[in-house]
């Protein structure tokens, strides 16, 4: 398959398009946040957000660019924004000083309600992952509830690990869809 090919059939959903993509351009992305980046988790997410958000606006690619120019584009405008929003918590903890120049220490462990409401919350979202087709729901228990790496969900479903990369960016919005819906 060729980029441009897969490019247009990416805009109609194709799932092995979307594979291609992800296949013929991570290493690109990914390489391009570990030198700005220098943490490969880090990296590794801006990268997934990258072609997350890539594929969501494949419609709004102009072929007169570079496909790889444009991910790259999007990557790091992802990893700015990232830098704002740590930038702004920052300068908030800062201003809290009080007058006399203490700061204040806020006690983090959490009340009773709390944690009640945080069992409720989890509990709604164990039935909205329950509304995910297995193999979504299977990802998503095993990368955010047993905590396995990419690598490691590759070898226990048995699958390309850009296949699980893409299986997880897949169940999270579906997951973010349900969750939206049901508070609609």
């Amino acid at each position: 398959m060729e980029i441009t090919q897969a490019i247009e059939r990416a805009k109609n959903n194709d799932q092995k398009a979307f594979n291609f993509l992800l296949d013929s351009f991570w290493d690109h992305v990914y390489g391009f946040q570990l030198k700005r980046v220098q943490n490969e988790n880090d990296a590794e997410d801006i990268t997934i957000q990258t072609f997350s958000k890539a594929f969501d606006k494949i419609d709004t690619y102009n072929s007169d660019y570079n496909f790889k120019t444009w991910l790259i584009t999007i990557s790091k405008n992802i990893h700015i924004d990232l830098i704002r929003k740590q930038k702004n918590s920052i300068s908030q903890n800062i201003a809290r000083n009080d007058e006399d120049g203490y700061q204040d220490i806020l006690d983090d462990s959490p009340s009773p309600e709390d944690k009640l409401i945080t069992e409720q919350n989890l509990a709604k979202l164990l039935r909205d992952i329950k509304k995910l087709k297995p193999h979504y729901q299977e990802v998503i228990n095993l990368r955010y509830f047993q905590e396995l790496s990419y690598k490691e969900i590759s070898v226990e479903i048995n699958e390309p690990i850009n296949n699980v990369k893409v299986k997880l960016l897949r169940a999270k919005k579906l997951l973010a869809e349900i969750i939206q819906n049901t508070r609609a």
